[in-house]
């Protein structure tokens, strides 16, 4: 699978109260989620971005509760992948829950916003097209590559019993 978007960067330490606000927390309607996601820390995130873009940040990404609507939030504005240092574990397992890719990218601070990228989740590669650049991250395994393909783990299980 070959993901190719535009980044939004942020820093060390996005928590879940950042992505999705708790004051929204009264819905798990993805469209109305989608609506508010990133607001407190950008907030004209969902009017820049575009479906097919990626998220880029740093150290503990999606830190903080262990809200499913996080990862559902930000997969709902189109998002395609998110690329960190590290995630936070749960924010991980839900990503995959809900098949939103995330890699783990050890050079994930050398991608700037704007910056196009082009991810193989199949080999773990990803070009930074803007910048020449070329970073390798641990691919997924194909069991995980199918729950992705599927759009999430029901949605694999549902696929998988029919």
């Amino acid at each position: 699978m070959i993901i190719q978007g535009n980044v939004h960067k942020y820093l060390d330490n996005v928590d879940t109260d950042v992505i999705i606000p708790a004051r929204y927390l009264n819905t798990s309607d993805p469209a109305e989620l989608a609506k508010h996601c990133m607001e407190d820390i950008d907030a004209a995130f969902v009017e820049k971005v575009r479906p097919g873009d990626i998220i880029a940040a740093q150290q503990n990404f999606g830190c903080g509760s262990s809200r499913e609507h996080a990862p559902l939030a930000i997969k709902a504005c189109g998002v395609s992948l998110v690329i960190a240092q590290s995630f936070a574990r749960i924010f991980f397992r839900n990503a995959l829950n809900i098949g939103l890719p995330i890699l783990v990218c050890a050079q994930a601070d050398e991608i700037q916003a704007g910056d196009q990228l082009r991810a193989d989740l199949n080999s773990g590669v990803i070009e930074n097209l803007t910048q020449g650049r070329r970073y390798q991250t641990e691919p997924f395994p194909p069991f995980l590559q199918g729950i992705i393909e599927c759009g999430g783990l029901m949605e694999s299980i549902a696929a998988r019993q029919a």
